[in-house]
């Protein structure tokens, strides 16, 4: 049927403009398919339901235009998976900004995946990557319980803490602010004229001073105690 025929949408006739539409859906079909091959299966079922009901959309608004796009069924297909992929949906377009949108996640190159049910890992899963043990551990930090610090040593902390970072040079206090406040190793090497290597170390270094620090004051102490 030529598109004069589907130009109205009555409701009578929408069972022959879905006629018309049945014709066109295994090119769409056959088509997402192949674009959006490298999808894993789940994410790939997602899609291709996307694409049909954008497609049914498009197809009745080209219908009340007296256009039907049987006749150049390849550029729609074309211009539907570009759609599809840059994030628009039926609903609208997705947000660029909201980090469980795939948009935001393939724009600024980031995942979102569920937490381990288990912080147990394999072997085989620790150290085929590079960094697998460190990250494995930062998870494990992360998701300990945020529990209060006893007064007592939160007392301590605030006394001590700061008579260990006067005994650094003034860089060094610098740095350790910056750290502390969560800057992050490039951006500090570049702000001191370091490597982000040399950062590192001063960062182990700080670590291992600050404990030193704890021991030989603790050490003091037991010595005064007895």
């Amino acid at each position: 049927m030529c598109a004069p025929a589907i130009r109205s949408l009555l409701p009578h006739q929408i069972a022959d403009l879905h006629d018309h539409f049945s014709l066109l859906l295994p090119r769409i079909e056959l088509h997402g398919c192949i674009y959006f091959r490298h999808l894993p299966p789940h994410r790939k079922e997602e899609v291709l339901q996307e694409m049909q009901a954008l497609a049914w959309a498009w197809f009745r608004r080209l219908a009340r235009r007296g256009k039907n796009p049987n006749e150049f069924v390849v550029t729609f297909c074309r211009l539907l998976v570009r759609a599809i992929n840059s994030g628009r949906r039926v609903i609208g377009q997705e947000k660029g900004k909201d980090v469980m949108s795939r948009l935001a996640q393939k724009r600024h190159g980031f995942t979102v995946e569920p937490l381990p049910t288990s912080n147990s890992a394999s072997h085989a899963k620790l150290y085929s990557a590079a960094h697998g043990q460190q990250d494995h551990d930062a998870m494990e930090e992360r998701l300990q319980d945020n529990t209060l610090t006893p007064v007592p040593d939160q007392a301590a902390f605030r006394i001590d803490f700061p008579a260990w970072v006067q005994t650094r040079s003034d860089r060094d206090q610098r740095i350790i602010d910056e750290l502390m406040a969560g800057e992050r190793t490039f951006d500090v090497s570049r702000r001191h004229g370091l490597s982000p290597g040399r950062v590192s170390q001063l960062r182990r270094e700080f670590h291992d001073d600050w404990l030193s620090f704890n021991s030989e004051k603790i050490d003091s102490q037991s010595a005064f105690a007895a």
